[in-house]
């Protein structure tokens, strides 16, 4: 019998030691993009290869334990890999580092502790590794299969200088792995303490508990929220560097079965072909396991409460919940070597968003509306003594509106990731940051509105180019049941200036001259619920705080505004007058005004509840 006492302990010392090695990754790596960004992420797994930690995506043991015996590893030994295609769908772009350390007991390997995240550069037709018109996987940097990076406690320098030399900032890249290596050694000692103190049995009996309970957990208070049946919906990507701006489809069929206690089907038939550009995701590997965990973040927002969902972890115990089929190879979700992957978050992103968007209407819409959370801008150029400079930063934009809440604010997908500080960028790089605030009226009018992007500001104090991977600057992150599309993504250099210009979501050498300012503005979430039963005062209230300007208060809401007050019988007038203006019958997903551009038509015919515009 399992002692509940003692798994609460495994598990709190679990997330504990998680901890433990992000905190010592970010106080050692030297990156920007690593120790300011946070942009990395720990994971504790088993000797099944199973996640134990819940608090965020994880990259997979599997294709270490693919290519090297278990029982031929040892203490000391570290393995490392970025190659997107020998990942199992771990990796998702190149400049992915992943380090994994076995741990040890009684001679055994017991469990694995490892860290990947995205480095500034690991070579490529482009600074930071992310060429946004790649045609190959070749033009976006080392490869590097499994390999054993130390063997029993010796560095492969080797291997290092190999890495080293390949990238353009070798300094920042050996001392971000050697912050990996030594802080994930440091995690496997801390867990193998755990089985010196209660045993290999006892803990892996916790390992067990912990990943059934989560089944449990999610079998029971997610999936019964879900009525039997089988919904469609799907989303696009809007470009991918190389061809014209086009609908790029993922496609979604869930089907909710109540087999087994209940069961989520989820089948991408009918996803588009491998782009020619960087846009694809290697998804159809170990069953699509990372893509379930990646997924099933979204499962949480069925939760009771969001208290109740702040608390639900996403470890492996979603996995025997999910089945995912996936179409035959040569499409976005299953290219074939060598197409170009840097640009895979548009499609794993969007995925989110359509596993909302398709469970919603499952559920009546009580999903939040979409978002769009990752986006990689940056500058590069030689500073004021003539040295290279590299700087990138991942900025994040609204979440949607949800039924019984506005979105957030200028949030960002990966936990404890940030926005780099403007004081140590300032210190550091050729430019000023003058405005870094939010972006006035970004967020998908609504009920609960959708939460506002970023507005960023940077004047250049030394001629540098300008890169950009973005989405979401056509096509806009949708609102549902009546909330409206917010604002898309957009890049204008020299606003108001002589040189002005709006510059494509995707650029990887833009000029810009000496004393230019690039303003950034980021996407909004999508809004929840028509728009005129938004409280007035809310609405007020958003024009007090600069969310809303005075003319998006009348113009999305109907609210009339006299001066610091609202006009109760000009709203109430403007508010029928803009009821009465609606067509008959809407959709329940609203795509903003660059659908039509692309699509041709306004709707898809799978944004209406009866998958029909009828």
């Amino acid at each position: 019998m399992r002692d509940p006492i003692l798994i609460e302990i495994i598990k709190g010392s679990l997330a504990s030691i998680e901890m433990e090695v992000e905190t010592a990754i970010a106080r050692t790596a030297r990156s920007p993009m690593i120790r300011d960004a946070h942009d990395f992420r720990a994971g504790i797994h088993d000797r099944q290869l199973r996640k134990l930690t819940g608090r965020s995506y994880s990259a997979l043991v599997h294709p270490v334990a693919r290519d090297f015996p278990l029982e031929e590893m040892r203490p000391g030994d570290v393995f490392f890999h970025n190659d997107v295609y020998l990942s199992e769908g771990g990796i998702g772009h190149l400049p992915d580092l992943c380090v994994t350390v076995p741990v040890f007991h009684a001679g055994r390997v017991v469990a694995f502790v490892q860290a990947f995240g995205h480095h500034d550069d690991i070579g490529g037709a482009v600074p930071g590794s992310m060429p946004s018109h790649a045609t190959s996987v070749f033009e976006e940097g080392l490869m590097v299969p499994p390999i054993k990076l130390w063997d029993a406690g010796v560095p492969n320098q080797a291997a290092l200088t190999i890495m080293t030399r390949n990238t353009r900032m070798p300094e920042s890249l050996a001392a971000d792995l050697d912050a990996e290596c030594a802080a994930c050694l440091m995690g496997a000692r801390r867990l193998g303490e755990l089985f010196e103190r209660y045993g290999r049995a006892a803990v892996e009996g916790c390992f067990d508990a912990i990943v059934e309970r989560t089944t449990e957990t999610y079998r029971q208070e997610i999936l019964a929220k879900i009525p039997a049946g089988t919904w469609t919906w799907e989303d696009y990507a809007e470009h991918d560097g190389v061809d014209e701006p086009q609908l790029h489809t993922q496609r979604i069929t869930l089907t909710k079965t109540d087999d087994d206690g209940g069961k989520l089907i989820i089948d991408f038939t009918g996803t588009g072909p491998q782009a020619k550009g960087p846009i694809n995701h290697c998804a159809d590997y170990a069953d699509g396991n990372f893509l379930k965990k990646w997924l099933a973040p979204i499962l949480r927002n069925l939760a009771d409460t969001p208290e109740r969902m702040a608390e639900l972890d996403v470890n492996e115990g979603v996995v025997p919940l999910i089945e995912m089929r996936f179409p035959p190879p040569g499409t976005l979700l299953t290219p074939v070597f060598p197409a170009p992957t840097n640009a895979r978050t548009f499609v794993i992103l969007r995925l989110l968003g359509v596993l909302a968007g398709v469970l919603a209407k499952a559920v009546d819409g009580k999903m939040p509306a979409d978002q769009e959370t990752i986006r990689y801008t940056g500058v590069y150029g030689a500073d004021r003594d003539g040295r290279p400079y590299l700087m990138r930063e991942v900025l994040g934009g609204g979440s949607g509106g949800r039924y019984y809440a506005d979105g957030e604010d200028t949030i960002h997908v990966v936990p404890d990731s940030r926005n780099l500080p403007t004081e140590f960028t300032e210190s550091r790089f050729p430019f000023v940051v003058e405005r870094l605030g939010l972006a006035v009226d970004s967020g998908g009018p609504g009920q609960f509105r959708g939460g506002l992007g970023y507005d960023k500001h940077i004047r250049m104090l030394a001629d540098a180019h300008f890169m950009s991977i973005a989405d979401r600057s056509i096509l806009a992150c949708w609102g549902v049941k009546g909330g409206r599309a917010g604002r898309p993504f957009s890049v204008t250099i020299d606003p108001g200036g002589p040189h002005e210009r709006v510059v494509d979501a995707l650029a990887d050498a833009e000029f810009v001259r000496a004393g230019e300012v690039i303003r950034i503005r980021t996407t909004g979430g999508g809004g929840w619920g028509d728009p005129l039963d938004r409280d007035p005062q809310a609405v007020l209230r958003d024009v007090r705080w600069g969310k809303v300007s005075a003319d998006a208060a009348r113009d999305d809401y109907g609210i009339v505004l006299e001066g610091d007050a609202i006009d109760e019988v000009a709203t109430v007038r403007e508010r029928a007058a803009m009821a009465a203006a609606r067509p008959a019958g809407e959709p329940f997903f609203d795509r903003g005004e660059g659908y039509p551009r692309l699509a041709g038509k306004s709707s898809a015919d799978c944004d209406w509840l009866t998958d029909a515009a009828s």
